[in-house]
């Protein structure tokens, strides 16, 4: 009787990630190229291809550097407040008292 020895794959624990970008960020990256596509698409369409062009590779590059500068504050980005904070007690014990 053998013991068969299976690989165990080891990043489960790890975001997606494809071409630098992770998790989350895939999808805005994705979102940003559909839309860039549309909105070239349609404004060519309606005006002049060569406006529709630029506008196209502007709503693109714009929207990868947005989503790689919103990437670098982290996957999981929380407002950090900073100061000292005091909430106000109001607790009122009432035992026995109608």
């Amino acid at each position: 009787m053998s013991i068969h020895r299976f690989p165990v794959y080891k990043g489960l624990q790890k975001p997606l990630m494809y071409r630098g970008f992770k998790g989350k960020f895939i999808g805005y990256g994705i979102g940003c190229l559909v839309a860039g596509l549309i909105l070239g698409g349609l404004l060519g369409s309606l005006t002049n291809m060569f406006l529709g062009g630029i506008v196209m590779i502007a709503t693109i590059v714009g929207g990868l550097f947005l989503t790689a500068s919103l990437q670098k504050k982290g996957l999981h980005s929380k407002t950090r407040h900073t100061g000292i904070f005091i909430y106000p007690v109001k607790l009122t014990l009432r035992y026995g008292k109608k």
